[in-house]
């Protein structure tokens, strides 16, 4: 019972002390383990995804990369695995990566590659084309980065960013362009009405809902998310810029109508709350939870936590959100916006470049000199604060005052001053020396002078001081001495001899000036009286 109930092993035995030739039984032990080795390896293989993130400066990408490891339920990132992989985006074409983990954190659902370039310049979009082919195309995302710190910039950035994907995409080979060609036909059903995903691949093959006006209109071949960053200064604009919610509804019904030509995504983030949008770069790549189903819910009333999910949005609900924006022009302009200028400049092998970059200080000539662009509609509208005098011509317009003023530049304004406070001080000196002579030829100037000392007095007083616990009047000593002075020399009563000693004329000048005072007092008067003294 026991010899007959025991397993018998798949391994050919060998004889003791002899010696055992491979036969027919071990090729046969060989090709079963070669197959499952094969199938445990290739089950064990991480799914390649790659991320193509465009604008912004280091900093705001790493605040990107900082958002899409985070749990949207908990806020936290999952635990790091060994060494954390470095970012590199300092200088032209950056790359790092990062392992997109599941709800538990267990299991790792795919390996994601992320290309990292700041600038729209011609110098650096070659770097990427070598990363744009057949193999890394269907499981490519475009993300473009924008900031809330100055939103006045941001239909020239994206017209700049998609000039650089034409470009790029034009100078692919063929197995590329068919490539593209696929991904266009399987974005444009993705997620349309929800059949594909709620009912499978039949339902999405036997109902197909029809494109609207101005959808897919300029499509790309590779999705495309915009991602705008900062979006808690939306208050810093209403309070310090003054801006109103007709400016926060043009800028979003703007983004919408030209996003929707290329069947893109939108969503606002803020730095303390990215919301949903590690779900919806998970659900453009195709990266789905084995655990954890997240679907995505459109919010365009919320205006710092705005998600536009690709194929739902639609001219009429565009225009629902503020009427007397112009649909049809914003859409037909932005087609002539993002052509590639004629005169760009191409490589050594004959791919066409995208023009420079434009900046505040370098607007570059273009079709918008000529005639209105959406470019040209946008920035009249949405104004730099920092260049011109928007906020004051705002505020001049509500209050009816029709006041504008406009100022010189510094150097001639100073200049101007320079001679007026020239021309002052030549006339000062002139004034000056009239006086001076005036007063030499004029002996009245000094009784002028005192008369107007007197006036002066009046307003501010006596100057009085203490003596010996007695207050005393100083103007009024000043005087009295002043006339006894004047008595002892007009005095002809008493003449002072020359012979005598000093001490004998102080005292000869003190009983001069006694019995002057007597005699003044005499008189009448009582200023001059040696009681007073």
């Amino acid at each position: 019972m026991t010899s007959s109930s025991r397993r018998a092993s798949g391994f050919p035995l060998r004889t003791a002390g002899g010696h055992h030739r491979p036969g027919s039984s071990d090729q046969d032990v060989e090709e079963i383990w070669k197959p499952m080795l094969d199938n445990i390896s290739s089950g064990k293989r991480l799914p390649e995804k790659s991320m193509l993130v465009l604008g912004g400066t280091p900093d705001t990408q790493r605040e990107f990369l900082e958002s899409i490891s985070t749990d949207p339920s908990g806020t936290r990132r999952p635990p790091d695995r060994g060494r954390k992989a470095p970012i590199a985006n300092q200088f032209a074409l950056g790359y790092t990566y990062q392992d997109v983990l599941d709800s538990d954190h267990e299991d790792t659902l795919a390996r994601l590659s992320l290309y990292l370039l700041a600038q729209p310049s011609p110098s650096f979009t070659p770097l990427i084309k070598s990363y744009l082919n057949p193999k890394t195309l269907p499981n490519m995302l475009v993300v473009i980065l924008l900031d809330w710190n100055h939103p006045w910039l941001w239909v020239r950035q994206l017209r700049d960013w998609i000039r650089v994907l034409r470009s790029l995409i034009v100078s692919l080979d063929d197995a590329s362009k068919e490539v593209l060609e696929e991904n266009i036909m399987v974005l444009q059903d993705k997620g349309r009405g929800g059949a594909s995903e709620a009912s499978g691949a039949n339902a999405s093959d036997s109902v197909k809902m029809p494109l609207g006006q101005g959808e897919w209109d300029e499509p790309l071949g590779i999705p495309l998310c915009v991602v705008c960053q900062n979006a808690d200064k939306i208050e810093t604009l209403e309070r310090e810029r003054g801006w109103k919610e007709q400016e926060f509804d043009f800028i979003l019904q703007t983004l919408r109508t030209i996003l929707l030509k290329h069947g893109a995504s939108l969503i606002y983030t803020m730095p303390t709350a990215p919301g949903s949008l590690q779900t919806l770069i998970h659900s453009a790549l195709g990266i789905k939870s084995l655990l954890k189903q997240q679907q995505l819910k459109h919010n365009v009333i919320d205006r710092d936590r705005v998600l536009v999910p690709p194929n739902w949005d639609s001219w009429g609900k565009i225009r629902i959100l503020r009427e007397g924006f112009d649909v049809e022009g914003v859409s037909q302009k932005w087609s002539l916006d993002i052509d590639i200028p004629r005169h760009s400049p191409t490589t050594a092998s004959g791919d066409a470049i995208p023009e420079e970059p434009t900046t505040p200080n370098n607007p570059s000539p273009t079709q918008e000199d000529h005639e209105p662009s959406a470019t040209s509609i946008y920035e009249d509208t949405i104004r730099n604060p920092d260049s011109d005098f928007t906020l004051s011509l705002l505020h001049s317009k509500q209050a009816a005052n029709g006041i504008e003023v406009s100022s010189k530049d510094t150097q001639v304004f100073l200049t101007e001053q320079l001679s007026t406070l020239e021309k002052l001080r030549l006339e000062d000196d002139n004034e000056a020396q009239i006086r001076q002579a005036k007063k030499k030829d004029d002996p009245g100037s000094r009784m002028f002078g005192t008369e107007v000392s007197g006036v002066v007095e009046e307003h501010i007083g006596p100057v009085q001081f203490n003596m010996g616990g007695i207050q005393v009047n100083a103007d009024e000593m000043v005087r009295r001495l002043q006339d006894r002075e004047a008595n002892r020399t007009t005095s002809p009563e008493i003449p002072i001899s020359p012979e005598l000693p000093s001490d004998a004329k102080s005292e000869n000048e003190k009983l001069a000036s006694f019995f002057a005072g007597l005699a003044n007092r005499g008189t009448g008067s009582t200023a001059n009286s040696p009681r007073g003294a």
